[in-house]
């Protein structure tokens, strides 16, 4: 009988055991899961959240030595127009950056248009981002008129150069989320929104040019000549939203 309680006991500890150890790793499996989903990066990961702490922590004014009409809470940048203003506010990050993967979610308002870009300099005699940096586009494509002057234009889209080649863009009010690798060391870029993929393009050389070439920014002189430089977030006069803008750096 003894031995047979013995058994009894050490089978008990071992199923305890096991339960114990698979809800343990139930709970990582969801942890990792919840990483992925919200797109924050995992505890000790190679991503640098960019929507942490104060906003003066990661981002300044282009040009500017102040930030007035965007506010950072709860790890949401907003971006309200003031009235009567005569000059735009667009957004840096204050580190430079080459290779890497951005991944963020954005929500703009009901005909809003906005975007964000990378490769920027900051120059004193340049008066907007876009002047150096190429654009991914955020748009409310139905209302917004950029919509109608081809899919080049719409949310998601390489900014007149490339376009996606479906509407992988939800409702006005909700949150888009997207991925812009830019790796010259294998020469692409790619956008991915909503998880899909729906852009991809070469970075520099003969590639680069013939897409700058067939654009708006063809006679630009300084458009896409930077392999490094700031990301920016975009003041088109209307109201935008991006949460969860994560950085990694590629080696």
């Amino acid at each position: 009988m003894k031995k047979l309680g013995l058994v009894l006991l050490a089978a008990a500890v071992t199923t305890i055991s096991c339960k114990n150890s698979e809800s343990e790793n139930s709970e990582k499996s969801n942890e990792n899961e919840e990483n992925v989903v919200t797109g924050k990066p995992a505890p000790n990961s190679d991503w640098n959240d960019l929507t942490t702490g104060d906003i003066n922590d990661h981002w300044k004014g282009y040009n500017r030595d102040s930030i007035t009409q965007w506010t950072l809470n709860d790890g949401t940048l907003h971006f309200v127009p003031k009235e009567g203003r005569n000059q735009s506010e667009n957004l840096i990050t204050k580190n430079s950056y080459t290779d890497f993967e951005l991944s963020m979610e954005w929500k703009i308002s009901e005909g809003g248009n906005s975007g964000f870009m990378w490769a920027v300099v900051e120059d004193k005699d340049l008066g907007e981002p876009y002047l150096t940096g190429p654009e991914i586009q955020v748009l409310d494509n139905e209302k917004h008129p950029d919509g109608k002057n081809g899919p080049n234009r719409h949310a998601g889209a390489l900014y007149d150069m490339v376009a996606p080649p479906e509407n992988a863009t939800k409702p006005v009010g909700e949150w888009n989320s997207v991925v812009l690798k830019i790796d010259h060391k294998t020469n692409e870029g790619s956008v991915t929104q909503n998880g899909v993929k729906i852009v991809e393009f070469p970075v520099e050389g003969e590639g680069w040019e013939e897409l700058v070439k067939n654009s708006k920014f063809a006679d630009w002189d300084r458009f896409g000549k930077s392999k490094s430089g700031h990301i920016a977030l975009q003041d088109h006069g209307h109201e935008v939203w991006f949460r969860n803008i994560t950085i990694k750096e590629l080696n």
